[in-house]
């Protein structure tokens, strides 16, 4: 994990750089951000993929883009969750 910094922020939108993040993630966590009805555009950008740090933005349709940024994490983290006990019950029956 590396180091986050935030480049704008008001209560309806969050600007954040990703330093070590990749778009394994950023993919991700947009993705299930754009799935939550308290958001209205969640995108990434990374001008040099291979060597440039992703830029996170969120806006929100009034709700606190952080706490919806936190959420999806949360998200994320359920749906590992998942997919381990998934995988350890298919692999324990062979």
């Amino acid at each position: 994990m590396g180091v986050f910094l935030v480049l704008e922020k008001t209560s309806t939108e969050l600007k954040i750089r990703l330093t070590g993040e990749s778009h394994t993630l950023l993919n991700l966590l947009t993705s299930i951000m754009l799935e939550d009805e308290r958001v209205d555009v969640a995108y990434y950008n990374m001008e040099f993929p291979t060597w440039s740090d992703p830029v996170l933005y969120i806006r929100t349709h009034g709700d606190d883009p952080v706490r919806v940024l936190k959420d999806a994490s949360m998200r994320v983290a359920e749906l590992c969750d998942e997919f381990i006990r998934t995988f350890n019950a298919a692999s324990s029956s062979q």
